[in-house]
């Protein structure tokens, strides 16, 4: 049985997309995530409730306006010029008035709570592009597992209808979600970010242990696995890492995985970290050359070749 009338926070779905597993596919991103990537560009993806976003440039002035000031039960934004510039999140409560009351997405919600069955019907309506391109549902975020319930009655929905489905997850779990979510899921995408447990928390915030034993943990229970490793300069593209990748890949995996795709690291999503009074901790990186930089990327998935691993440059390589 589905309970269609659970309800999970969705941050966005995207229809019609074709990097996230086979075919054409309809993509649900829920919130919440356990890891707090240093080049993370989906901040807003980060805390599993709706939060408010400020763009500062769109605001018409609280002379002109003003009906988020009057919502506003703590005082909590902040004002120049006559313009909402900020949100002081300490003394936010997050109750959202001043962003539904806002006529010009000046303050924008991100986030909003749907059921299983909202979801489903958006799912369903793209059944023909399935059946026709062998594509299906992807469930992201954030990362789908923090909403493990809600994520797995959407799954099993799915099944019900033969809707191809996968998942796109850190892994950073309990075996017994893993446990639950496996039987309705046909592919798995996950990372590996580096391979050093203690470089792994400075760029994301916890170790990468858990993860590991759980990549091998579904290896071992067959799924299709998908890893791809986002090639971030002066982060995890030395030559030191790339070669324990490799073997952790070909011997502790067995090569047992669909692919590797080794994705750019692109300076993504600025703003919204902006938008929601985030620091971005990658502004200090230096400028990419482009051509050189892609031409690193090549040479790291000949290198990953080199053990026997199917490793592919991009995401949209999916055989």
């Amino acid at each position: 049985m589905v309970d269609k009338n659970m309800s999970g926070t969705v941050l966005n779905i995207q229809r019609f997309t074709i990097h996230d597993g086979p075919g054409i596919r309809t993509e649900v991103f829920l919130k919440g995530c356990p890891l707090q990537c240093r080049w993370c560009s989906n901040p807003e993806s980060m805390k599993v409730q709706p939060e408010v976003g400020v763009n500062k440039e769109a605001c018409l002035g609280i002379d002109h306006c003003g009906w988020c000031v009057d919502k506003c039960p703590n005082v909590a934004l902040i004002l120049e010029e006559k313009k909402i510039v900020a949100i002081d999140r300490e003394k936010c409560s997050n109750c959202l008035s001043c962003a539904t009351s806002c006529p010009n997405d000046t303050l924008k919600i991100f986030g909003n709570s749907m059921t299983v069955e909202e979801i489903m019907k958006i799912v369903r309506s793209d059944r023909n592009y399935y059946e026709q391109s062998g594509g299906g549902l992807t469930l992201s975020g954030g990362d789908p597992l923090v909403q493990w319930k809600f994520s797995l009655e959407i799954l099993k929905a799915c099944k019900l209808t033969n809707i191809h489905t996968c998942v796109e997850t850190e892994l950073f779990c309990k075996k017994e979600i893993i446990d639950h979510i496996l039987p309705y899921t046909d592919l798995i995408i996950t990372d590996i970010k580096h391979m050093d447990t203690q470089k792994h928390k400075l760029f994301t915030n916890v170790g990468n242990e858990v993860i590991l034993d759980n990549i091998k943990y579904i290896v071992k229970n067959n799924a299709d696995v998908v890893i791809r490793i986002p090639i971030v300069p002066g982060h995890n593209n030395d030559d030191e890492n790339i070669r324990i990748t490799a073997e952790f890949i070909s011997k502790e995996l067995n090569n047992r995985i669909h692919q590797l795709q080794l994705l750019p690291y692109r300076p993504l999503g600025v703003d919204k970290y902006a938008s929601l009074g985030l620091s971005y901790s990658m502004n200090g990186q230096e400028k990419i050359n482009r051509d050189e930089y892609k031409k690193e990327i090549e040479n790291i998935a000949m290198k990953f070749q080199s053990y026997g691993i199917p490793a592919v440059t991009g995401a949209n390589k999916l055989l």
